[in-house]
């Protein structure tokens, strides 16, 4: 049994952790902004927005856990190798484990990359990708000078029950309402996905074995698949027929398709130049081995369809699918 704190244990990958760390037996704090989460009594709460360094110095500084889950990225304002840091140097009496999940984004589009790969320099065009790269040297240094027992985690495309990103659910909404698939191109351009249940089973992995401190995981089922087979096989999870039509990526800017803000046509932040990674160590190290894509989508589709999803509005798929036509 340990004593743990996840930072940001309300959301899919920390939602995922909490459970699995619960069903271990341990003892579990969430320090987070909000109020109240979805484990009730089982949890203890500490209220701290952990891009702030002085309350969370503050926050943690009667505190001693055995292993650190740091899981937060702030979307809106970024979160620093500074703030990171902090985290991690409050933390660190008694620290068994500091697990940080960072992101396959710090490596540049291409690949394939194994987890010794160079990271991305920190005035990077992609501003996520250099914030992630900087934190993880960060906390290596911090592994190197003060003996702060780091791991680092990096997933690839995260799918999962209570994914709060509109992915999976995305294509679902369209597939089970036998609406067509807006495929960007030629739907060639490949992508990696990981289950939200992988993610917490290597960052407790993580904690377990020594191999796994001041390294970091690459964590992506191999091999990677494109963005057309991808949406195959969400059908084929559905059990229903999808039709697909193809428009030019110059038809879709010209009409405001977006990757991030609506109008969405290929899923929140899925269609971006890709980058491809290797994960060897998982096997070696942590003794780890994926859930299939097929599989975890499988579990994936059953939650969702248990699901009231809001109405989806097609409309703006419906003038693409015009233009490209």
């Amino acid at each position: 049994m340990a004593r743990a704190l996840v930072i940001g244990g309300t959301l899919l990958i920390g939602r995922t952790l909490v459970e699995q760390l619960l069903a271990r037996g341990d003892e579990v704090v969430i320090m987070h902004r909000g109020h109240g989460t979805a484990f009730g009594s089982r949890v203890r709460e500490i209220h701290c927005d952990r891009n702030d360094v002085k309350a969370v110095a503050s926050a943690l500084a009667h505190e001693q856990f055995d292993v650190v889950y740091d899981n937060v990225y702030d979307w809106q304002r970024g979160t620093s190798a500074e703030q990171v840091s902090a985290a991690a140097t409050a933390s660190a009496k008694g620290l068994r484990r500091y697990v940080f999940t960072s992101s396959v984004a710090v490596f540049a589009p291409g690949g394939p990359y194994d987890e010794d790969g160079a990271l991305v320099p920190s005035d990077f065009a992609n501003a996520y990708g250099a914030q992630k790269a900087d934190s993880e040297r960060a906390l290596f240094a911090l592994g190197r000078t003060q003996g702060i027992p780091v791991t680092t985690i990096r997933p690839a495309f995260i799918f999962g029950p209570h994914n709060a990103f509109d992915r999976e659910a995305f294509f679902w909404d369209r597939i089970v309402a036998d609406r067509p698939v807006i495929i960007p191109g030629d739907g060639l351009s490949t992508m990696q996905w990981i289950s939200s249940r992988d993610v917490a089973r290597a960052a407790i992995a993580a904690t377990v074995h020594d191999a796994a401190i001041g390294r970091g995981y690459n964590l992506a089922n191999v091999p990677e698949i494109t963005q057309l087979d991808f949406v195959r096989l969400l059908a084929r999870v559905a059990d229903k027929e999808v039709e697909v039509v193809h428009v030019p990526r110059e038809t879709i800017a010209a009409l405001g398709g977006g990757i991030m803000e609506p109008p969405v046509y290929f899923g929140a932040y899925l269609d971006i130049p890709p980058i491809t990674v290797r994960n060897n160590r998982l096997r070696t190290d942590l003794e780890l081995e994926l859930t299939s894509l097929e599989d975890g989508l499988e579990e994936t589709f059953r939650w969702y369809a248990a699901q009231q999803r809001p109405t989806a509005d097609f409309s703006w798929d419906e003038k693409a699918i015009a233009a490209a036509e």
